[in-house]
């Protein structure tokens, strides 16, 4: 295209000609548009290279002639309506990425400017023109609209959205973002050798359906030569091209005229398929091209291996759809299993849940004390079962026993046991036997005898080795249970003092009961000891939640508080210091919190004088000499939940005769049969049940029998802990024995 120079301009012009002047040369190779009008037609006066490249019409090549009649499509758009206010109100006007479209018809370029137009004056000031200085901003419009395309597939494919949905709509973006482009996608099958129809929404159904399947290699067209060689294959001009001699024909009918084809690979350098651009006149691609394949084609493989994720998926259902009926069997047998707490009973139940699910016989035994004897058996009927609990097993080691006991090995046959057993009379054809296995050491065989034709298939010994192995598993465990019941109970015993110091002038009574088995320790606990000759400590307390782990939160609190209050003396700053401990501990030991109630108490000649703090625990009672009895209202929060807990220190005294009663919330919380809750009102009332001066002993039975009898059961279901601190006559100073009739733990 040829054009114009901009018009020089006399050392004689006036000064408005000559900022004239000055804007032509400084714009006169930026690549900003510069345009300058004249008059109320706007004719084009001068303009810079930039301005007829953005324009890019044959047809605009002279100066001198109106811009609605060079570019008439602007008039349309308010462009000219835009240049003729400015030109009248002398005002500019400016603009941001306004989209125009430059050319006739359906062949106009979509482009987007930032502009500003300036009134131009004379030397008198009056208008006599409009100045255009603008920047296209197409690419950039364009790049915002890539990206946000490509955010939107993006979005789709982590929605799994369909693959020919994702396919579909990356074509149509890209060829909405290159006009002049026809977009397709081929995917490979699974063996690589082959290219499926994926999506090409622009391109002729005929010659889709044409190349649907084509076959990967050397000189099959563009995208069967990519995916052959793992690599871009650019063909500019189909019609000379030897690719596509086989293809040429197909081609013009299409009218295609070149294909740029990319070859689509996973992470693991498979091959997925291929993304190709065509053209319908030969061209060469440039480096934007390059960039649009490389983006959506690596956006293609992202989403072809979803799609490929979630088809495994899908197999990897069907496949468990067709199994469910076998791993219903086997969750039924881990469930009952998992049932039994003794290991003996768990290889029994194993035998009835072979039966007949797996064979119509089964037997259990087991090597003890170096002896195999019979854990279990089960048949269709109770004469079968009767015929293989007589049975004695012979653990020879030419038996099949033997040989599965000594190999660790299954052994199936189509043919009776050769040792001797009731096989005639049970009608027994065959045998599998199955080892039990522990930590690498075969302790017993699971034996399925089978009694009609068939014997057993491999699908059997499969069910029948992972319930062997469950089972093996299940006693393993039931003999772990057993042997850690009693270490549990043991531990626990050792969290609590096994005696009770000798408090001058008071009567100690304790109670303790761990509802849970084996390791389900609880966490209440109790304490006292003595701060010096004439002052004790004393804590109940309860842990929120039970195990080991709330065990060593137990032991914590209590070795806590005996190590710092001979120190600290104050009881605020002891529970203070608890909580700093149970705040500061490693998460791995545990991160329940704690209540409790905490107090010192000191024995003088009125009675016993008590310091109480309570943290969040069940209100303490006083039973009073009138046989009364209330509860102290005492505020305090829980330990171990950080910060600096408030706690409020209460004193009292103890006549003689007069009981502090601490309990845990077992005792209120055990319910009867009908589910109705024992409830504070109940231990009010037991409290005050008992006789006329009462010791702590009294008491304490007289709470535990109300409990019992309430919950008709002789344990509650929670762990259950009391302390019971009763006044008596203290003895001379510096005599340190028991001033009531004796201490008790009650520790059932």
């Amino acid at each position: 295209m040829s054009r114009p120079r901009d018009r020089a301009l006399g050392d004689d012009q006036p000064p408005a000609a000559s900022i004239e002047a000055d804007l032509r040369s400084l714009f006169g190779q930026s690549p900003a548009v510069f345009a300058s009008l004249a008059g109320p037609d706007h004719v084009l006066e001068a303009a810079n290279p930039a301005f007829f490249d953005a324009v890019a019409r044959a047809d605009v090549t002279s100066l001198g002639v109106p811009l609605g009649r060079a570019l008439p499509e602007l008039a349309g758009q308010g462009f000219l309506s835009l240049l003729d206010r400015v030109y009248r109100t002398g005002e500019p006007a400016t603009g941001r990425d306004a989209r125009v479209l430059l050319g006739p018809g359906p062949d106009a370029r979509e482009a987007f400017f930032d502009f500003t137009y300036e009134p131009r004056r004379d030397a008198s000031g009056a208008v006599t023109g409009v100045r255009v200085i603008g920047v296209e901003t197409t690419q950039a419009k364009h790049a915002q609209r890539l990206t946000a395309e490509h955010r939107a597939l993006l979005e789709q494919i982590a929605r799994q959205a369909p693959l020919e949905r994702i396919l579909d709509g990356m074509a149509r973006a890209i060829e909405e973002l290159a006009p002049d482009v026809l977009v397709s996608v081929l995917l490979a099958d699974p063996d690589g050798r082959h290219l499926r129809h994926g999506a090409a929404p622009s391109l002729p159904k005929f010659y889709n359906n044409a190349i649907d399947g084509i076959a990967t290699g050397e000189g099959v067209g563009s995208c069967g030569t990519a995916a052959h060689r793992r690599r871009p294959v650019i063909v500019t001009d189909i019609a000379n091209d030897p690719f596509w001699d086989d293809f040429r024909e197909l081609a013009g009918r299409a009218g295609l005229a070149a294909c740029w084809s990319t070859p689509i690979l996973g992470r693991d350098e498979r091959l997925l398929g291929t993304f190709a651009m065509y053209h319908r006149a030969p061209r060469s691609p440039q480096d934007a091209d390059f960039a649009l394949t490389r983006l959506f084609a690596d956006t293609a493989a992202l989403a072809i291996e979803r799609h490929h994720v979630e088809l495994a998926r899908q197999a990897a259902e069907a496949k468990e759809k067709a199994a469910r009926q076998d791993l219903a069997f086997l969750l039924s047998a881990s469930t009952a299993l998992s049932a039994d707490l003794d290991h003996v009973q768990a290889l029994q139940r194993l035998a009835e849940l072979c039966v007949p699910g797996l064979a119509p016989l089964c037997t259990v035994d087991i090597v003890e004390d170096g002896r195999v004897r019979r854990a279990g058996s089960a048949g269709a009927n109770a004469r079968a079962t009767g015929l293989l609990d007589g049975h004695r097993p012979a653990p020879r080691t030419d038996s099949a026993l033997g040989r599965v006991l000594a190999s660790g090995m299954t052994e199936v046959a189509r043919q009776p046991p050769l040792t001797p057993g009731p096989w005639r009379e049970l009608g027994v054809t065959g045998y599998l036997c199955v080892p039990l296995t522990e930590r690498g050491q075969t302790f017993g065989v699971l034996t399925l005898l089978s009694t009609g034709e068939g014997g057993f298939d491999g699908h059997t010994v499969s069910l029948a080795e992972e319930v062997a192995l469950r089972a093996a598993s299940a006693a393993r465990n039931a003999r772990q249970y057993s042997q850690r019941v009693t270490l549990a109970r043991d531990l626990q015993a050792g969290l609590l003092l096994p005696d009770l110091p000798a408090v001058p002038g008071a009567e100690l009574a304790t109670f303790y009961h761990p509802a849970g088995e084996g390791l389900d320790i609880g966490g209440d606990f109790y304490d006292v000891f003595p701060l010096d000759d004439r002052t004790w400590a004393f804590m109940l307390g309860d842990v929120c939640g039970r195990g080991a782990k709330a065990a060593t939160t137990t032991a914590l609190v209590r070795h806590t508080a005996r190590a710092v209050a001979p120190l600290l003396g104050d009881p605020v700053a002891i529970l203070q210091a608890v909580d700093r401990a149970l705040s500061n501990r490693p998460d791995a030991h545990g991160t329940d919190f704690v209540t409790m109630v905490y107090g010192h108490l000191t024995p003088g000649d009125d009675g016993l004088a008590i310091d109480l703090l309570r943290a969040g625990h069940n209100l303490p009672l006083v039973l009073d000499s009138a046989h009364r009895a209330h509860e102290l209202d005492i505020p305090g929060k829980l330990l171990g939940l950080g910060g600096n807990p408030r706690l409020e220190k209460r004193h009292l005294v103890l006549k003689p005769d007069e009981s502090l009663v601490l309990l845990t919330d077992g005792f209120v919380e055990t319910r009867n049969p009908q589910g109705e809750q024992f409830g504070d009102d109940r231990l009010l009332d037991a409290v005050t049940s008992t006789p006329a001066r009462p010791g702590a002993h009294d008491v304490l039975d007289a709470v535990t029998a109300a409990v019992r009898a309430f919950a008709q059961a002789e344990t509650g279901t929670d762990d259950q802990a009391a302390l019971v601190i009763t006044a008596r006559p203290a003895f001379t100073a510096g005599d340190r024995g028991p001033a009531g009739p004796g201490r008790r733990s009650v520790r059932p």
